[in-house]
């Protein structure tokens, strides 16, 4: 089933800035050859659900290995059935209603 998600990682426990956390887990997302695009507060993903939740499981495992004992991930997911949707499309849908 195809997912479109989208995905926060929050290490706990390791200071302010989290970035060299987000950057570790945008590179298991090149490495697993799903489609995804970072923005200010999370990763958006597209792809198959089993690949996109293991990425997901892949960053958790990376950035404890990076030190961090505790992490708190928030995820959305969106689903269909009745037509096969990609992220740009989501975003092309509202654009045409603002005109």
């Amino acid at each position: 089933m195809k997912v479109l998600l989208s995905f926060s990682v929050i290490p706990m426990g390791v200071g302010v800035s989290v970035s060299e956390y987000v950057a570790e887990c945008e590179r298991v997302l090149a490495e697993s050859g799903l489609k995804y695009q970072l923005h200010a507060n999370g990763t958006n993903v597209e792809g198959e659900w089993d690949a996109a939740f293991a990425a997901i499981r892949r960053c958790h495992e990376r950035v404890h290995a990076m030190g961090a004992e505790r992490i708190s991930t928030v995820i959305y997911a969106g689903t269909r059935t009745d037509k096969d949707q990609t992220l740009e499309q989501k975003v092309a849908s509202v654009e045409a209603k603002l005109g």
